[in-house]
């Protein structure tokens, strides 16, 4: 890491000299973390995997639901051990030299590079130093305080789906597992104590980022006053208790800043102790949609992650496989990715190009989501709620309204298209001709330029995730066979080419030899001679 931090152009020296210096303390804790991250998930993925395993066999229609409910979640429980440790190894070597290499080669923004003011860390290290002394026992407290809250409502609310048959007791077979919920969800409330008390020291530490960004030590013990408040009502709201809080809250902020968004729960325990979500809110409406439950029917609805990706990964071998037949992707770009996975044109351009191309198809239908070429939607009703999805889906929403409301033309989409695919290498971009015209005025092109760095800088960040590397060398591995095919299919016709004007030229000059043979004996017979000897000459001449 100290490599790469060091000819990183976006740092400044004194933060890498400080990265150097801090370097040590990961790289001996590291080991350690690995060592214990790994048996606790280990543990959590062979215990709870084949639970939901089993609650997926349940909602299938199986002659013997018991037998399926044992069976399910073993096998396919290893299977999983082993993707998650080549996600693991992806990660290590592929994932996180690709991030490095990104830090190396981006510009800094404005001119300056990124760095540190060595005489704001003393009284930032003092402010966080005080704020973990006085917000960690408040924060454990009031979870303390309000744990009993947290166990009698969930034990009320388990009770009520148990005799309404409801929630996770609508299944019969369901009723053991939601029994066993039952019995643990002490547990649930201790881990919920155990990880206010660890969260809290993160939270009453980012006094000392305060302190820094705003430059004002005022402002950072505000911090660690409105800290306690901010949790007290992250509390109320979750457990749906009142709203706001007993304690002070003080501006800590020169500017305002949304806090009541940033920090807005996800989950929450309802009043009527169901489970639920808040609603999303979408650009245009700044009222939220209604709660919704979590049930198993309702979440059948829900479009899975994988299967979004799978839809994306489709669309990338179906439009590579159009483009290796153009010869716009190469058998060497096939070869280089699979040796050192560095081809830029597949990592980033391709999935870049299926992107764009699935934008255009939902700005052309007034798609109120994202649609791939196949017809199939995402919408803000049947998209998963992953958070990691959510990073990518509103940016490519607002890219698909900028494209509806630039209204491309058509040589304007395709040279877009040239430039989500090939950027980097303008010899190809020529070569490529799709009929993509550059536009004459000079901000139509930077507004089009603008938005393939966008889109490629959106497939960069998916190339880095651990997953993808996994899935897109299936689809590599299927684009191998037709890039071969292609070459050798234009070798067979270039040599059937060279052999027919072989064989055109040989005939020819046989025919010549023949009138010449089949002239009268008679005559001047040395002149004729003469005329075959250079007939033959020129015959010897051509190589024939």
């Amino acid at each position: 890491m100290s490599v790469w931090s060091g000819r990183a152009k976006r740092l400044g020296p004194t933060l890498k000299a400080m990265l150097c210096i801090g370097l040590p303390v990961p790289l001996i804790l590291w080991p350690l973390v690995g060592l214990v991250g790994s048996i606790l998930a280990g543990l959590g993925y062979g215990l709870f995997t084949p639970l939901v395993a089993t609650f997926e066999a349940i909602r299938e229609e199986h002659e013997n639901k018991f037998v399926d409910c044992i069976l399910s979640g073993t096998w396919s429980t290893v299977k999983g051990s082993f993707t998650v440790v080549r996600d693991v190894t992806d990660t290590c070597f592929h994932s996180y030299f690709s991030l490095m290499d990104d830090l190396r080669e981006q510009q800094p923004k404005n001119g300056s590079p990124l760095d540190i003011k060595l005489l704001q860390l003393p009284g930032s290290f003092l402010v966080g130093l005080l704020g973990v002394i006085v917000d960690v026992p408040m924060i454990l407290l009031i979870a303390l305080w309000k744990s009993p809250y947290m166990l009698f409502k969930g034990w009320h609310r388990l009770l009520h789906d148990l005799i309404g048959r409801e929630g996770p007791f609508l299944e019969t077979v369901c009723v053991p597992f939601a029994g066993l919920a039952i019995v643990l969800w002490p547990l649930v409330v201790i881990a919920a104590v155990l990880s206010a008390f660890v969260s809290s020291f993160f939270l009453s530490f980012y006094a000392a980022v305060v302190v820094y960004q705003e430059s004002s030590i005022k402002l950072g013990l505000a911090y660690v006053v409105s800290a306690i408040a901010l949790f007290d009502e992250y509390t109320n709201d979750f457990l749906y208790m009142r709203e706001g809080s007993c304690f002070p809250r003080p501006k800590y902020r020169s500017q305002s800043m949304p806090l009541s968004e940033t920090l807005s729960r996800r989950y929450s325990l309802g009043k009527d102790g169901s489970y639920g979500r808040s609603g999303s809110i979408s650009p245009g409406n700044k009222t939220p949609g209604p709660l919704r439950t979590k049930s198993l029917k309702k979440n059948i609805q829900e479009m899975k992650a994988v299967q979004m990706w799978e839809h994306l990964f489709e669309s990338s071998e179906r439009n590579g496989r159009i483009l290796v037949e153009e010869n716009v992707i190469k058998i060497s770009d096939i070869e280089e990715w699979n040796h050192t996975a560095k081809c830029k044109i597949l990592s980033v351009g391709l999935p870049a190009y299926s992107i764009l191309q699935n934008l255009i198809c939902s700005a052309k239908f007034d798609s109120a989501g994202f649609m791939f070429t196949d017809g199939t939607e995402i919408t803000a009703i049947n998209r998963t709620e992953d958070r990691l999805f959510e990073w990518f889906f509103e940016p490519l929403m607002i890219i698909k309204e900028q494209i509806r409301a630039e209204q491309l033309q058509e040589s304007e989409e395709l040279y877009l298209s040239k430039l989500v695919l090939l950027s980097g290498f303008p010899d190809r971009m020529k070569a490529w001709q799709n009929g993509g015209i550059p536009p004459a005025d000079d901000v139509r092109r930077a507004e089009l330029e603008a938005l393939s760095r966008r889109l490629r800088g959106i497939a960069g960040s998916i190339s880095i995730m651990p997953t993808f590397r996994r899935r897109f060398q299936l689809v590599v591995k299927n684009l191998h066979p037709v890039a071969v095919e292609r070459v050798s299919s234009s070798v067979h016709s270039r040599e059937s080419i060279a052999e027919s004007n072989i064989s055109e030229g040989g005939s020819k000059s046989r025919n010549r030899i023949g009138r010449l043979f089949s002239q009268k004996s008679g005559g001047r017979k040395e002149h004729t001679s003469d005329i075959t000897r250079q007939e033959i000459n020129r015959y010897n001449d051509e190589g024939i």
